[in-house]
Formats: structure tokens, C-alpha cells, sequence
């Protein structure tokens, strides 16, 4: 299931860089759950075919995160958001200090 979700994820934020047949067969393949089987027999293209087209776009995808490091950042300012909704909840002395801490730092990361 996570590598579902890190696929999805990466091609989220990198799938227009893809050309619209790759998008299409990884689409397939990742959000429409079809098989390789499924998917060749639709394109009458064979399963093999299909398998490597997907293996070369997860390598695309990965390659632009590995570069751009989007869904790193996404992670960290999701992860810091809900560092700040806990600390808002927290009624605590220094929770404010806290708070304005972590936006500073969201702020200068972007």
C-alpha cells in the first residue's frame, strides 16, 4: 500500500511532465487499479510492454523528486502545520512562541 501511495504522490505533483500516453498506462495502472494484463489487452500492447512503461515513469517520477524535492517539502510543512494545530490546542505558556517558531520557519523554507 505505500508504494500505492508514494506513486500516487509523485504523480500528483509530477504527472504533466509526462507524455500523455505514459499518462494514461500509469494512470491505469496506479489510480484505476487494472492490471498489466488488463491494460495491455485494452491498448493491444503486450503485458510486458506495459510493466516496462510503468517501471520507466516511476523512474521519470523519481528522478523529478529526487531533484525538485516537492513531496519532501509538502511532507515537512504538513507534518509542521500539525505540530501547530496540536500546540494551538495546547493552551500552554510557551505555545505561542512555539507556534510562531514553526510558521517563521515554514515561511523562510518557501
Amino acid at each position: 500500500m505505500k508504494d500505492i501511495y508514494k506513486s500516487s504522490l509523485l504523480y500528483d505533483f509530477y504527472g504533466e511532465l509526462l507524455t500523455q500516453h505514459q499518462k494514461e498506462i500509469y494512470e491505469d495502472f496506479i489510480l484505476n487499479d487494472l492490471s498489466l494484463g488488463e491494460i495491455a489487452a485494452e491498448r493491444g500492447i503486450s503485458r510486458q510492454g506495459v510493466h516496462d512503461l510503468v517501471k520507466r515513469c516511476d523512474k521519470i517520477l523519481n528522478g523529478y523528486e529526487e531533484k525538485l524535492h516537492l513531496i519532501e517539502r509538502f511532507s515537512k510543512t504538513k507534518d509542521d502545520v500539525a505540530q501547530i494545530c496540536r500546540l494551538a490546542d495546547c493552551r500552554e505558556k510557551d505555545s505561542i512562541s512555539k507556534i510562531k517558531e514553526i510558521a517563521q520557519e515554514i515561511l523562510e523554507n518557501y
